[in-house]
Parts: C-alpha cells; sequence; structure tokens
C-alpha cells in the first residue's frame, strides 16, 4: 500500500478505521525529514497490512498542535487507536523495522487492560 497523505479531513477516519496505523510528522524544508522518506516508503512497502500515513506539518498545523509536534520528524504509531510510540528524530532502517515488528508484537488485550486500570486508580 502506498503511503497516504493524512490532513484534518481523513486522519481520524483513518487512525479509527484501522488497527495499525504509522504516522510520519514531517515539513518539506526538513532535512531529515527528507532523507527519512525514502526509508519510511522502503518499509511501507514491506508491511502491506500496516496503514503507513505522513502529515506535513506545515499544512496541517491543526494536527501537529494537536498532538504536540515540536520536533520533525517525529514517528507515532496508533494500534487500536491507542498511540503505543512516540518519540522525534528519524531512524535507520534496521532500527525502523524492528520498530515496527516490535510494535506488532505488542499484546494490545495487555495494553488496553492497562489503560483500563489507570483510569480506575485516576477516578
Amino acid at each position: 500500500m502506498a503511503v497516504v497523505e493524512l490532513n484534518k479531513d481523513n486522519f481520524e477516519n483513518t487512525i479509527t478505521g484501522n488497527d495499525f496505523v504509522i504516522v510520519d510528522f514531517w515539513a518539506p524544508w526538513c532535512g531529515p525529514c527528507r532523507s527519512f522518506a525514502p526509508t519510511y516508503e522502503k518499509v511501507a512497502e514491506d508491511h502491506p497490512e500496516i496503514v503507513f500515513a505522513k502529515v506535513n506539518t506545515e499544512e496541517e498545523q491543526e494536527i501537529a498542535m494537536h498532538f504536540q509536534i515540536r520536533s520533525i520528524p517525529t514517528l507515532m504509531i496508533f494500534r487500536e487507536q491507542v498511540i503505543i510510540f512516540s518519540q522525534p528524530g528519524a531512524l535507520p532502517e534496521g532500527g525502523f523495522r524492528e520498530l515496527v515488528e516490535k510494535a506488532g508484537e505488542l499484546d494490545m488485550a495487555e495494553v488496553h487492560k492497562q489503560i483500563e486500570a489507570e483510569s480506575q486508580a485516576n477516578a
């Protein structure tokens, strides 16, 4: 699957309509963003079961502000509408592939249990 460009019109539907979404927050003027783009697209091609998406922070400032993106590139991984990873900085291909693999192995039933326990403790 090709990398999807996200904007305010399709962002929410993309996240809620897919169990596994990886988002690259980037900008056209950002050198590290441009150098990471081929790696991102290459890994995306190898994982058609995952939605790989990009948010141009210049054009979609509302989304960037909502997620408090202060440094780009920033990678964010959503599994079952839960942010399980968010970190600025471009990754080397091997590190990115390892991250995708680990994110896929995460036991989401356990993650949801932990979220539920935390929300009850804070109630």
